[in-house]
């Protein structure tokens, strides 16, 4: 029985993992490519559109600014996921030390600064909906995006440790073969650790639900007093939208931090530097936060109206121009171009 278990462990090694985490690369690089293209449209639109209100502008590139922040952020992220697969697979960090401290680094910073862009979205949809004319003065384009690039700051600063402490050895109680390990004291394992979940997991949490709970009492409130119906109904989809990524966010990540103050929790497991110990639990957490790149952009065109739109007007404008170089190919007819105007349509509501 032992052997047999053994075996099905290596099979999910060798071959599940590897799938799995294939699947979740290309699905999220080719969803936040999407993401990327329809904001960058979106960008364009605006700037060809006249007599759209400033508010309305302003407040579309605020959050278009922070999207385009998160998709960066989950963008690293998958590039970090090729060489974990390596380690799973062959159990053991054939990659040398360069590249351990460049991984662990990576892969801190990009997850904190995937919830900390989320908590800023949280905090600018309070101030949008809550306070819109405050938000219209403090949610300037500049401003988000001088806030979009500080959030590295302490996203960088909580990867440091992983780029000064991570290297290459035999931990205790591992595999045979080389491992790509973190701390070898318990305690400084466990000051990380403990700093890194209230920094990056619970502090942000808490500053989002706290907008958001403010959000839901502000839309019931406005709802009984009677106040635009169908401006509250908008309102109520965006922030049910953000509300999905927040929790898809927490559900994925939340395996892999439980599994973390676990193992610091018990001092004698052998866990203490290794990256990770490849248990059937520590691959599923593994492919639990790692699948939080591909919700996001999946979120974006399930939920929200106006992406779905903005998808379906990207396919037809790729259509287009397929037709037309297929007429340009057609001898004895002239090439059909689409008027220019027909190609910026924006709706200003959802």
């Amino acid at each position: 029985m032992a052997e047999a278990r053994q075996q099905n462990s290596s099979h999910m090694r060798e071959i599940l993992v590897p799938v799995l985490n294939s699947l979740i690369v290309v699905l999220g690089t080719a969803g936040h490519s999407v993401v990327i293209v329809i904001l960058c449209g979106r960008q364009r639109r605006r700037l060809a559109v006249v007599g759209q209100s400033p508010q309305t502008q302003a407040g579309g590139i605020g959050t278009d600014v922070l999207l385009l922040a998160l998709s960066a952020a989950d963008l690293l992220l998958l590039s970090t996921i090729p060489f974990h697969t390596v380690g799973i697979a062959l159990q053991r960090w054939p990659f040398g030390n360069v590249m351990c401290l460049l991984v662990g680094f990576l892969g801190s910073a990009c997850s904190s600064a995937s919830v900390f862009t989320l908590a800023m979205l949280a905090v600018s949809r309070y101030l949008t909906v809550v306070h819109p004319a405050r938000a219209y003065s403090l949610l300037t384009p500049r401003r988000v995006s001088a806030a979009a690039v500080l959030l590295w700051v302490p996203a960088c600063c909580l990867g440091v440790p992983q780029l000064v402490f991570r290297s290459v050895g035999n931990p205790r109680k591992t595999p045979v073969g080389l491992a790509c390990f973190a701390f070898l004291s318990h305690r400084d394992q466990l000051i990380y650790g403990l700093f890194h979940f209230v920094m990056a997991f619970l502090l942000p949490l808490f500053t989002i639900a706290v907008a958001y709970s403010s959000i839901y009492v502000f839309l019931y409130r406005s709802q009984h007093a009677g106040r635009a119906p169908q401006v509250e109904r908008y309102q109520r989809k965006v922030t049910k939208t953000t509300a999905m990524l927040v929790l898809a966010f927490t559900l994925c990540w939340l395996p892999s931090y439980g599994l973390t103050l676990a193992l610091l929790a018990e001092k004698n497991s052998g866990a203490t530097g290794t990256t990770p110990r490849y248990g059937p639990f520590t691959v599923f957490a593994s492919l639990m936060a790692t699948s939080s790149t591909v919700m996001n952009p999946i979120l974006y065109v399930l939920m929200s109206q106006k992406f779905r739109q903005d998808l379906l007007r990207l396919f037809k404008r790729r259509e287009k121009r397929a037709n037309a170089a297929m007429s340009n190919q057609t001898p004895g007819k002239s090439p059909v171009r689409p008027g220019r105007g027909s190609l910026l349509h924006v709706e200003v509501s959802s």
